[in-house]
């Protein structure tokens, strides 16, 4: 599923073909993706002129000249790309919708598992909508920061990597990330969250918001279908210390173990038993 990084390059590379722009085509081409798609869908959004895109945890936020707010989840396949109407190929079989602009841009999803989800709300009721109401604060907000982060952690006896995992502590993180974060940070996956307030806490912090900012700089990891809405690869995958190296050596220097892998919340976890503690 693509992460924090992965959503956050895709809304920077949609913001200048749509920010701005007035959306003269939109075709559904399929009832529903993971839950059903909005009533007149194509009809509630043709002819709306989009103020700006963002993002809220995994979520893309875009916002419509009329108030109307289109959520959209990428789920385990999807993905955004932009193309020029004029040259655009025929349709696949999983692309499901398509926003084409004033200035001649499409933005086609495609989502061959259909995991995602397509939402509309408004932006004064944003902030309670069901799959937003109860997220955490961004990990790169002024909101994140060791105090945050202990409150959270704070009683809880799950491992921290299943505390990291849950979207109410913070949003948007996911596998690959808070197994890298936690072997920079020298943490255990299977450490109990509630012994990580502190100096652990400290350096969770700076390492979680450090490895999203380098992933989000070299366009997110590509694993399975993900690509930046360009249509280019992301490359943060071949700067993963720790994730997807089962029995290879740790990378930190001095360090003479070997990186191992578990299961966690029916997820792999990967780590360095000898120097995350």
């Amino acid at each position: 599923m693509p992460e924090l990084p992965e959503v956050e390059t895709v809304c920077r590379g949609l913001r200048k073909p749509l920010e701005g722009r007035r959306l003269t085509k939109v075709v559904q081409r399929r009832p529903n993706l993971r839950f059903p798609i909005p009533d007149r869908f194509p009809e509630r959004l043709t002819g709306r002129t989009v103020l700006r895109v963002d993002r809220r945890a995994k979520f893309i936020l875009i916002t419509l000249d009329d108030d109307t707010v289109l959520i959209v989840h990428l789920g385990m396949s999807g993905r955004m790309t932009i193309v020029a109407a004029g040259d655009a190929p025929p349709p696949g079989p999983h692309d499901h919708v398509e926003f084409e602009t004033d200035q001649g841009m499409m933005v086609r999803y495609c989502d061959p598992r259909r995991f995602g989800l397509m939402d509309l709300t408004t932006a004064d009721e944003l902030k309670d909508h069901r799959m937003l109401k109860s997220l955490g604060p961004e990990p790169l907000g002024n909101a994140f920061n060791a105090e945050a982060l202990d409150q959270a952690l704070t009683g809880k006896r799950s491992p921290i990597k299943a505390a990291l995992l849950d979207q109410k502590n913070v949003a948007g993180l996911g596998n690959i990330y808070i197994c890298e974060a936690l072997y920079r940070a020298g943490i255990s996956p299977k450490r109990s969250a509630h012994t990580v307030p502190g100096k652990r806490s400290e350096r969770l912090v700076r390492e979680i918001r450090a490895v999203l900012q380098e992933a989000i700089e070299a366009g997110g990891s590509s694993l399975r279908d993900y690509v930046q809405a360009s249509g280019d690869l992301g490359y943060f995958q071949h700067r993963w210390k720790v994730y997807g190296r089962e029995g290879e050596p740790c990378q930190l220097e001095g360090c003479d173990g070997t990186v191992r892998r578990i299961v966690q919340s029916g997820r792999s976890t990967f780590y360095c038993a000898t120097h995350q503690r």
